[in-house]
């Protein structure tokens, strides 16, 4: 997982947690809504996102070997 990725996760997490905290979102959306945070906050943490390797997808850049 890349850095920008891990950074979006961490935003959108914060975001979502400070809207329960203020009671902007509550009830089964809410706690929806917070365990999705706790995923984001936990994939972010690990830079592992189980649903990428199915797919095949990556957000990690890869270094290219120079060759002179």
């Amino acid at each position: 997982m890349g850095t920008a990725d891990r950074i979006i996760r961490t935003i959108i997490a914060v975001a979502i947690a400070s809207l329960y905290y203020y009671n902007v979102i509550s009830g089964a959306l809410g706690i929806v809504l917070m365990v999705l945070a706790g995923v984001f906050l936990l994939t972010s943490f690990v830079s592992f996102c189980p649903l990428y390797a199915p797919f095949g997808w990556s957000s990690c850049s890869t270094k290219k070997n120079k060759t002179y």
